[in-house]
């Protein structure tokens, strides 16, 4: 029996059938994804925005899946790209490939388990307590959650997916966590009830069935770090929106702890075990939040002596609740049952997250820890709720071991070369930076000029296949040497007269990227009393409509922060403008980044630029690519940090960033945007 045909083929059949047409990064992409997926040898691959990586990777890997026995997995960042492969992407694809293959693809979406409706918890009525919600009892908010949950339920006799993104709108987290649960809080098919109408389990019948699964990073993490098989059997994993794998990966693996979280154990644990047993542990919470009032927020060094007493007190307590609670237990009462599920899922979270906590500090050199630990407040309502978090120093080794370790992988983006390398993130996955190939041409079958960890076998290849867009003619990088320094106080006069300048230059058209809310409010404030056009800015409404507001007005602008980065795509005369206020540089005193930073350094390294560096410029290549989002966009990158210019970084940072024009005189850029503006 023959096997499928070749990728090429297939790309070409499935261009011709959708009415585009072959592009040469497309052609360069898929050959080599095709190529890791017979070899084994795992690939990154820069492929800018228009090149058509969507379809440069699914073709090889709907192939790679016919023509054995697992399904491929495909792991997004992102809702929206998720949505748009399986709502537009897989279907007009593989109705494409069917008449060349001889059967039409399947592909399933999987998403975790407390995104879907819970049948079994909908019809006890069980509902878990919110470990920081439980105390605000305004009544405004009591009956807003409970015509919530009414439309909820009213939805669950209705839905055939039980998926909570397809419920518009939306409902708040607290609504829904009435509805559903964890994975640890799942009785169980052997031990549900109504196991054969659960919609998570249901989607993951359809899932092990399917050619192509698609899911997040969050879910692969799950899979592949915490050992738990919830994806189903696989060889090869495509990474989509890879520049945001490792935040996503450490997302998952840190842990959060409060008197709260710890007094709803307690409170669960109820009249299923002896009473003596929650009490201790309801003790332990409350004084958690008591020696937790006298700490320091932040990154913590050492654990101070109090809180180490009440972990331990907690950690102990927790214990003791699960081996009273006990995974058996009555087994033939389905109340009894459910609220033994509901309480050992919470207790078993706060023992480990607490036993964590106590080990984190085992070393005495802070900068060989695993795990960082750090305090911080957040506002729930009218009160502070005081959390410890304890996260991966890095998850570098736990990616390659349990990620490249075990699967082929596919790692792509518009922005995965840093500096005009791969290394950067290649170091943040846990691959060897060393002797690796970065080429803009085809990899070759010999093998050759790869880099290859003997100790792990991991072998991998970089490729930037470039973009459609000629960036040069296209597109201007004008960097605002003249320009103080950005300082603590908001932004400068100075910077705002050039904000105002270049937007009537361009007569409206721009995005301005700030980095802070404060920041974005202060420049669109002061816009609204210098010009006459719309200042849209983000909070004023659901962003969503702001965009599609600045997409329909071709003379206004929109101002924002962080979401916007990565969240924009307007192609058109609408945006011919991106203004960025200053280097994104994360916060000095993120718990995360110092503590990966000072890691670095005791490394002999330069934790700056290996850290901070790197995430500037990954967000900053992020932001300079909302300009050019169609072949025929035309405009202007504004960076307004003259620090860009004069600090030695800044080539680094020049260098993550698409090959413009560029020039640092102002009023070559004016000119430049009013003829672009008149034409």
């Amino acid at each position: 029996m023959t096997g499928p045909p070749p990728v090429s083929e297939l790309l070409a059949a499935a261009v011709s059938a959708l009415g585009g047409s072959e592009r040469e990064g497309q052609q360069k992409m898929a050959a080599a994804v095709e190529r890791a997926l017979r070899t084994g040898e795992h690939l990154a691959v820069q492929a800018g925005t228009g090149t058509g990586k969507s379809l440069a990777y699914l073709v090889p890997a709907i192939r790679h899946a016919l023509a054995g026995e697992q399904a491929v997995i495909v792991a997004t960042a992102t809702i929206a790209l998720q949505n748009q492969l399986v709502d537009r992407d897989l279907p007009r694809l593989t109705k494409a490939l069917e008449p060349v293959l001889g059967r039409e693809p399947t592909f399933a979406i999987l998403k975790g388990r407390a995104n879907y409706l819970c049948r079994h918890k909908i019809e006890t009525s069980a509902q878990a307590e919110d470990p920081v919600d439980e105390q605000l009892f305004d009544p405004f908010q009591v009956s807003a959650l409970g015509r919530q949950v009414t439309r909820l339920h009213e939805w669950a006799e209705k839905t055939t997916t039980g998926d909570r993104d397809e419920l518009v709108p939306g409902v708040t987290d607290r609504a829904w966590r009435q509805v559903s649960v964890s994975a640890r809080e799942c009785l169980g098919a052997a031990r549900c009830p109504v196991a054969e109408d659960c919609f998570s389990e249901h989607a993951k019948r359809v899932a092990a069935g399917a050619d192509v699964v698609v899911t997040n990073h969050a879910m692969l993490a799950i899979d592949a770090i915490e050992g738990r098989a919830v994806l189903p059997d696989h060889d090869v994993v495509v990474v989509d929106e890879a520049h945001n794998l490792v935040d996503r990966v450490t997302s998952v693996a840190t842990g959060e702890l409060t008197g709260a979280t710890v007094t709803a154990a307690a409170r669960r644990c109820g009249k299923l075990v002896d009473q003596a047993l929650p009490d201790a542990l309801l003790d332990a919470g409350e004084g958690l939040d008591t020696v937790l009032s006298d700490a320091a927020p932040g990154r913590w060094e050492r654990m101070p002596e109090g809180v180490g007493r009440m972990l331990s007190a907690i950690r102990d307590a927790a214990w003791s609740c699960r081996q009273a609670l006990g995974p058996d237990r009555d087994k033939g009462r389905d109340d009894d049952a459910t609220a033994r599920k509901f309480a050992l899922a919470l207790v078993e979270e706060v023992h480990d997250v607490a036993g964590r906590l106590l080990t984190a500090f085992d070393r005495e050199d802070p900068a060989t820890r695993p795990d960082v630990v750090w305090c911080s407040d957040r506002e729930v309502g009218s009160k502070t709720v005081r959390a410890l978090h304890v996260a991966p120093l890095s998850v570098a080794g736990l990616l390659a071991s349990r990620l490249f370790g075990r699967s082929t992988v596919v790692l792509t983006s518009a922005t995965l070369a840093l500096g005009g390398s791969f290394h950067a993130l290649a170091r943040q996955w846990g691959l060897p930076a060393g002797g690796s190939r970065e080429t803009t041409e085809p990899i070759p079958d010999d093998g050759g000029g790869h880099a290859n960890d003997p100790a792990t076998n991991l072998v991998w290849h970089g490729l930037d296949v470039g973009s459609p867009f000629a960036h040069g003619k296209a597109g201007i990088l004008y960097v605002a040497r003249h320009l103080p320094p950005p300082g603590r106080d908001g932004l400068s006069p100075a910077c705002l007269d050039e904000i105002e300048r270049l937007v009537r230059a361009a007569g409206g058209r721009a995005l301005g990227l700030f980095s802070s809310m404060r920041a974005a409010k202060q420049a669109a404030e002061d816009l609204r009393g210098r010009w006459d056009g719309a200042v849209l800015c983000q909070g004023d409404d659901a962003t969503g409509t702001l965009v599609t507001k600045f997409a329909a007005d071709v003379e206004s602008v929109l101002f924002g922060t962080l979401s916007l980065w990565q969240g924009v795509d307007v192609p058109g005369e609408s945006l011919q403008l991106v203004m960025i206020d200053r280097i994104p540089f994360p916060r000095p005193d993120d718990p995360l980044v110092s503590a990966r930073q000072r890691a670095v350094d005791a490394r002999g390294g330069n934790g700056f630029l290996t850290v901070s560096a790197t995430h500037a410029a990954l967000l900053l290549a992020q932001g300079a690519g909302r300009l050019l989002r169609g072949t025929g966009d035309r405009g202007v990158v504004a960076l307004l940090d003259s620090r860009v210019a004069t600090k030695q970084y800044g080539g680094f940072l020049r260098g993550s960033l698409p090959p413009f024009w560029t020039t640092q005189d102002p009023a070559v850029v004016r000119g430049a945007l009013e003829r672009l503006s008149r034409s």
